[in-house]
């Protein structure tokens, strides 16, 4: 069966968040693709739209079976069903976890730069960012070991919330280093909470690695948030699972998601996610093709069009890390002036902490044509920024 991701959808108009811009705009920011989800998903959800009748929704046991089957076939993780909680989002879950697990005043460690939504779960509820900051080096990522474990051993420190694969810098974390950090949390009595709403989305030739699969100790201390949100495109239904092993743990986070309100589904979360995890296999692998088709042109095109950048090395997600330290160390400006200039809206690196300033984010998930235009901006942009920063640049 044959997808065809070139369709240049019109989202104008549709209340997207992410098209939420000017007419000539071009939003390439926020992690949500311009590519229509899976025909099987469309039919499952139009068959439950054609019932006519929306009431309140409950979870079926074959939720919890499907979730359990997609871990076990895809990715070799066996899940209990009983493991296995729903919730209306990852962003929910993780804020209620933050509330029920830990204790007003504590410290909640990430490793920066990271998803700028966990720092907003953390001093929201009135807890205390503690960052590790990653190490770069010849355009890779890795974890300073030594820091990472003085910040674990502080005794305020009672959560890490982990991201796996690593958004924005597309880091897929293989099983050692899993196991080293899993470890250091046991020894350090920290609790785990891993966000893996990218899994799905490794790049060709990498496999994630389920944070709570490297071993029965790390299970018992981790509880890992996962969707087929980003997988197809589903951000909008509002369906997540929370998968936690430990029965007292899982008892805990329950209670939290119950008393916060986030464990019951809308009308189309369970049939959306069904028939993601049943029948959208094949979708996905198109999906992925096309997607590191368009990870090779962004590629190509900086290296040849825009050598003052650097396309940062990724193995999953489909999201562009562009290093620009060659041209400004304050990427903030920098994208208000792309976006003035030429109307791309690309996400400024500063708001994922550590060494984020000097890069900015591209989401690339949408037709090559509408990508091309992208990067034609992009291109515009930065000339006429260096030109304006050194007028006798040609």
């Amino acid at each position: 069966m044959t997808f065809n991701f070139d369709k240049m959808t019109n989202r104008f108009n549709t209340n997207s968040y992410k098209w939420d811009v000017g007419y000539k705009e071009l939003p390439m920011w926020v992690a949500d693709m311009d590519f229509e989800t899976s025909p099987a998903i469309v039919k499952a959800m139009q068959k439950r739209l054609n019932h006519h009748i929306f009431g309140y929704t409950s979870v079926p046991d074959a939720y919890y079976h499907t979730v359990a089957q997609w871990w076990e076939n895809r990715h070799q993780f066996h899940v209990e069903k009983e493991w296995i909680m729903f919730c209306t989002g990852i962003v929910p879950a993780i804020s209620s976890i933050v509330r029920k697990m830990t204790n007003i005043g504590d410290n909640v460690l990430v490793l920066s730069p990271v998803y700028n939504i966990f720092y907003n779960s953390i001093v929201n509820n009135q807890r205390k960012v503690l960052t590790s900051e990653l190490i770069y080096k010849d355009n890779q990522y890795s974890i300073d070991f030594g820091d990472l474990e003085e910040k674990l051993s502080n005794p305020d420190t009672s959560l890490m919330i982990f991201c796996n694969p690593h958004n924005p810098i597309g880091k897929v974390w293989d099983k050692e280093t899993l196991k080293k950090i899993g470890n250091l949390c046991i020894k350090h009595n920290v609790l785990i909470l891993s966000d893996e709403i990218h899994c799905d989305l490794a790049h060709p030739g990498y496999r994630y690695i389920p944070f709570a699969s490297v071993s029965e100790e790390i299970a018992q201390n981790c509880i890992t948030c996962v969707a087929p949100t980003k997988t197809f495109n589903l951000a909008g239904i509002q369906t997540s699972s929370i998968i936690v092993p430990n029965p007292e743990l899982r008892k805990l986070v329950n209670r939290g998601i119950n008393t916060d309100e986030v464990a019951e589904p809308n009308v189309f979360a369970i049939e959306a996610a069904i028939s993601a995890f049943t029948e959208g296999e094949p979708w996905l692998e198109a999906l992925l093709d096309y997607l590191m088709g368009n990870k090779q042109l962004i590629e190509h095109f900086i290296a040849s069009q825009l050598p003052d950048l650097k396309f940062i090395y990724s193995e999953a997600t489909y999201l562009a890390w562009i290093g620009c330290s060659a041209v400004t160390n304050d990427t903030k400006y920098l994208c208000e002036f792309i976006r003035k200039e030429t109307g791309l809206y690309v996400s400024e690196g500063a708001i994922f902490g550590g060494n984020g300033n000097d890069f900015i984010r591209l989401n690339y998930a949408c037709p090559k044509v509408r990508l091309e235009d992208g990067l034609q901006r992009l291109k515009k942009g930065i000339e006429a920024f260096q030109h304006l920063s050194n007028p006798s640049r040609k």
